[in-house]
Order: C-alpha cells, then sequence, then structure tokens
C-alpha cells in the first residue's frame, strides 16, 4: 500500500512538471509569434466585444482548388 502512495507521488509530481513545462512552451511560443508578426492576438481578444452581423472577417480563407 506505501508503495503505491509513493509511485502516485512521484506521477503527479512528473505530471505537474510535464504541464509546467508544456504551458511555459506554450507562452514562449505565443509570444515569440506575436513578436515575428505572424499573428496579432490582440485582433482576437477584442473579437468578443466587437462581434457583429456586418464586422469583416479577421482573416481571409483562401479556397483549395479540387482537382
Amino acid at each position: 500500500m506505501e508503495e503505491i502512495r509513493t509511485i502516485q507521488g512521484y506521477a503527479y509530481f512528473f505530471f505537474m512538471l510535464f504541464l509546467t513545462v508544456a504551458l511555459y512552451g506554450y507562452i514562449v511560443h505565443l509570444y515569440r509569434s506575436e513578436k515575428n508578426g505572424d499573428r496579432d492576438f490582440e485582433q482576437y481578444g477584442n473579437l468578443a466585444t466587437h462581434d457583429d452581423l456586418n464586422s469583416t472577417p479577421l482573416e481571409k480563407v483562401e479556397k483549395k482548388e479540387e482537382n
């Protein structure tokens, strides 16, 4: 019984460590993509407050031609 609790403790610690690293990696990815000018995440943040039926789309979607 004590062995299972020890394994659960280690598994919990490494799982939380993995999630923390993944979260910080995602934050760095978002920061770099905004800094490079690939995406402007501020416009997505304003989407909820400035949404209207007649509003223009944020990004243009190009349709792929099928053969």
